[in-house]
């Protein structure tokens, strides 16, 4: 099989790998319920995801009243907790996830994760769902440092380092995601069909995809565009 471009392809896991909102709203809504405020509507989670547990919890109170900062560090362990021992009931890959795995797996590339999300519940739900080993690395939010989350690019620079260096490119869903990439100097794929914080169109990615099957071409075109320009 013809040579890849790409030696290392990263993706974010909440809303592009994965999609975790259901699992998600839940322990949101349970944090949202101990400090009495009314729920998020399942379909309405996605808009909060992004910047990790704390980001998520903090967006939803201050729709339904404000944050109590005396209360919150609590309220957010009591989220991490609920989610942790919920974590895969019902979290799913998008459509066509596997597959792309599969591909890009077969033709050598080192698969890698770089997640806001804390690296034990990542490693956690990748457990439960069997598919840890298909990844040469995991680096949560916390791995190095919440100062040094995306859109930092430290997270990024890491990964690759994990994985023994090479050509890099990245797959994400939102701002944090586009703006990670561009710091640590990153070709970069949005998908449309993630929690998007503003338009898919709209993150300034190199390319923009619907389903997992464009995206070998997608960074194959971008590969072939990088050594023309």
């Amino acid at each position: 099989m013809a040579d890849f471009p790409y030696t290392i392809v990263g993706f974010d896991l909440d809303g592009t790998l994965l999609d975790t909102s259901h699992d998600l709203g839940v322990a949101l809504n349970h944090a949202l319920a101990l400090a009495g405020r009314p729920p998020v509507p399942l379909t309405e989670t996605a808009r909060h995801v992004g910047g990790g547990a704390a980001q998520m919890l903090r967006s939803a109170l201050m729709e339904s009243g404000g944050v109590d900062e005396d209360a919150f560090d609590g309220l957010q362990a009591e989220l991490v907790a609920f989610y942790a021992r919920n974590i895969a009931h019902h979290t799913r890959f998008f459509p066509g996830g596997e597959a792309m795995l599969d591909a890009l797996d077969a033709r050598g590339v080192k698969i890698a994760i770089a997640t806001n999300k804390k690296e034990s519940l990542a490693v956690r739900l990748f457990e439960e769902m069997g598919i840890l080993h298909r990844f040469a690395c995991v680096i949560g939010g916390d791995t190095l440092g919440r100062d040094r989350a995306k859109p930092k690019p430290d997270m990024l620079l890491e990964m690759v380092r994990r994985c023994g260096g090479g050509t890099a490119a990245f797959v994400g869903d939102t701002t944090f995601d586009i703006g990670a990439a561009r710091a640590a100097g990153l070709s970069v794929v949005a998908v449309r069909f993630g929690f998007n914080d503003v338009p898919a169109d709209k993150l300034g990615a190199d390319a923009v995809i619907d389903h997992f099957d464009e995206l070998g071409p997608a960074l194959e075109r971008l590969a072939s565009l990088e050594r023309t320009a």
